[in-house]
């Protein structure tokens, strides 16, 4: 997450303190912190009071009541299943969404400190994390988000360099470059096996490092799970803490395996979700570049899309991966 300005006045922050811990019953002498910290799905304040800390989320876009329901129970039944994340708070109703004049819908959790993103967190600890998560089994209903699932195609791909070239973004001549191996990636894509409900978004930006103790690692943004095939998050979280260090992606396997995780990384259609994941990331980064004007936005745009390119996911690096969970799961 960034910190940047926001465009709301003094009084304005300190009706929403005070609206919020009225709402959800959160203690008196509410504050907010001066700047939200900006995600890629909204803004999140701090807010403290006589009870404590927490964190109010405001969403870029309306939530769906029903998907709120349903993640906020997940992420309670992880809670109580010893899955170290900000818990849920709710109103004295029982109401996790509450809409404020002014600023729209807003959800609160409980806050916690924790560390900057860092790929570099102990794969070990990443393994055994993932398998508390998987250990939790909850059906859901409904098909894998095409997010996951679907590539984003040899037209797509050629289209979107052709208009970055022509547009001179910064990434323009590396994503040229990379279309005939991204091409030749999503053809391993396959569908998904049986799906239940799974974080779906297990990146280093939400698994993080507690910032003042030696617990386990925390798992924050819970909002975009949903169905998937739980072992397609192996691949994911191998990839994105090993590193491009395969005894650090076998040291992650090794551990989710010896923490009682349920599944097993067998083949390269096993890593469909973050092949389909990461193409549609750069996508969206892309287009977002292509669709801006303002300059601080477009920078960060192509920051986001330089993570794609500059550490690009390729069919060597699914091997490896392959390679790493079938070396270790022979022992």
């Amino acid at each position: 997450m960034t910190t940047d300005a926001d465009p709301h006045g003094r009084a304005d922050r300190a009706r929403l303190a005070r609206q919020v811990a009225a709402a959800f019953g959160l203690g008196r002498h509410p504050s907010l912190a001066d700047q939200p910290e900006h995600g890629r799905q909204g803004r999140v304040w701090r807010l403290t009071t006589t009870a404590g800390r927490f964190a109010i989320k405001l969403p870029y876009a309306a939530p769906d009541p029903r998907s709120v329901a349903a993640d906020a129970t997940y992420q309670d039944s992880l809670l109580t299943r010893g899955v170290r994340l900000p818990p849920v708070v709710r109103t004295p109703d029982g109401e996790v969404l509450q809409e404020i004049e002014g600023w729209g819908v807003v959800r609160v959790y409980g806050w916690a400190d924790v560390c900057p993103p860092d790929r570099g967190l102990d794969p070990g600890a990443v393994g055994r994390t993932v398998a508390a998560v998987h250990a939790v089994e909850v059906p859901t209903e409904g098909p894998q988000h095409p997010w996951h699932t679907s590539p984003v195609g040899a037209d797509q791909w050629r289209a979107l360099a052709d208009r970055s070239l022509a547009a001179g973004a910064p990434f323009g001549a590396q994503l040229a470059a990379l279309v005939p191996e991204f091409v030749a990636l999503e053809e391993l894509i396959s569908p998904p096996g049986p799906t239940r409900r799974c974080h779906c978004d297990l990146w280093a930006d939400n698994v993080r490092a507690p910032a003042h103790d030696e617990g386990g690692l925390v798992v924050l943004d819970w909002e975009n799970s949903g169905p998937a095939d739980p072992v397609g998050e192996l691949p994911m979280v191998m990839f994105e803490f090993g590193a491009g260090d395969p005894a650090r992606m076998s040291a992650l396997y090794a551990a989710y395996l010896t923490a009682g995780g349920t599944e097993r990384l067998t083949g390269p259609g096993d890593c469909s979700m973050l092949i389909a994941t990461i193409g549609h990331i750069v996508e969206l980064g892309v287009l977002r570049w292509l669709n801006e004007t303002d300059v601080r936005a477009r920078a960060s745009h192509a920051a986001w899309v330089a993570e794609g390119v500059d550490d690009p996911l390729t069919r060597a690096v699914v091997d490896e991966i392959v390679e790493a969970a079938v070396t270790v799961g022979s022992r």
